[in-house]
């Protein structure tokens, strides 16, 4: 296929590069170029996506698939209007943020946040911005359009935090007490880059359409922690703290400095991560053990080092032991 991928030089973006050059596809990335290079083999056409132009160099050209990550729609309703015509298949990956209700088990069918009007958006509207990115595309493409409205995405390269942190802990100090919220029953659903890559080279080589939840399995908290204590080989004792207590404290939930990651305190929030993804399963969708991914992330962050965004640092972690009286 000649694939184009609007983005390319960030985490997902580069993965599907990474994977489709592997199969023999060729590959053009348009992007700034800020967020690092290219897969190696692929071509960068370097824009920015802001400004008038930025497609120039594209038009004219046909495609057997293009992948769209932006939740900015002016972006995208630019990408549309340049490259759709001569588009066989378009992939857009959207989120799961973009449904307004998550009833345990929902699926595609849920009711979506009202469309964002207008081309830009801030953080705090990313839902609704999905949803119109969503809706323009679907416009645009009718049948030839498949949107993966992706759950967490973890796995190698997950700078969040949010999948890496257990496991990188727990294999930090194996032998000292893991501070854990007191929710073993909350549930996670965490999909490997790598596996919703793979399925949307493959939705593409198959011109699949249609609306999937791109979702990972879903497994408690308690069995996440389990696994990563497991794949980190820790062996000291785990204190449970209840949520209340971490909120008075000031530990954040889910992701971001100070937290502990995953953790999900209130209850109306808890149901996100419940989705059966039942349909995009049917559509080839596959998904590696989870004790792989944690063995991939834990050499990642044995190798790399990276700049994780989330999680306690050992002296808060040990602060708060403190105030519950654990050495």
């Amino acid at each position: 296929m000649d694939l184009l991928v609007l983005g390319g030089t960030a985490w997902l973006g580069r993965e599907v590069s990474r994977q489709a050059l592997a199969l023999g596809h060729r590959v053009t990335c348009l992007a700034r170029g800020e967020s690092g290079g290219v897969a190696e083999g692929a071509t960068l056409v370097a824009a920015d996506r802001s400004q008038p132009g930025a497609y120039r160099e594209l038009t004219g050209r046909d495609w057997d698939a293009v992948v769209e990550v932006s939740w900015q729609p002016g972006y995208v309703q630019d990408a549309l209007d340049a490259l759709a015509p001569r588009a066989r298949h378009w992939s857009y990956v959207s989120s799961v943020s973009a449904y307004a209700e998550h009833p345990v088990g929902a699926d595609e069918s849920a009711a979506l946040l009202p469309a964002l009007e207008g081309r830009e958006a801030a953080r705090e509207t990313y839902g609704e911005a999905k949803v119109a990115c969503e809706q323009a595309s679907a416009a645009a493409l009718g049948d030839r359009l498949l949107i993966a409205r992706a759950g967490l995405i973890g796995g190698p390269g997950d700078r969040t935090g949010r999948t890496a942190y257990w496991v990188a802990r727990a294999a930090r100090a194996p032998e000292a007490p893991l501070l854990v919220p007191d929710t073993p029953a909350l549930p996670t659903q965490a999909i490997d880059v790598r596996d919703l890559a793979a399925w949307l080279l493959h939705s593409a080589e198959r011109g699949t359409s249609g609306t999937f939840d791109a979702v990972g399995p879903v497994l408690s908290f308690g069995e996440w922690v389990e696994l990563s204590r497991t794949v980190g080989g820790h062996t000291g004792p785990v204190v449970p703290a209840p949520s209340d207590w971490l909120l008075e404290q000031g530990v954040q939930q889910w992701m971001g400095p100070d937290s502990l990651p995953m953790w999900l305190a209130d209850p109306d929030l808890q149901s996100h991560s419940t989705r059966p993804g039942a349909a995009a399963l049917a559509a080839g969708l596959t998904h590696r053990p989870r004790t792989e991914i944690l063995a991939d992330l834990l050499h990642w962050v044995r190798t790399d080092s990276p700049a994780l965004a989330a999680g306690l640092t050992p002296e808060r972690e040990r602060e708060l032991l403190a105030l519950l009286d654990v050495a």
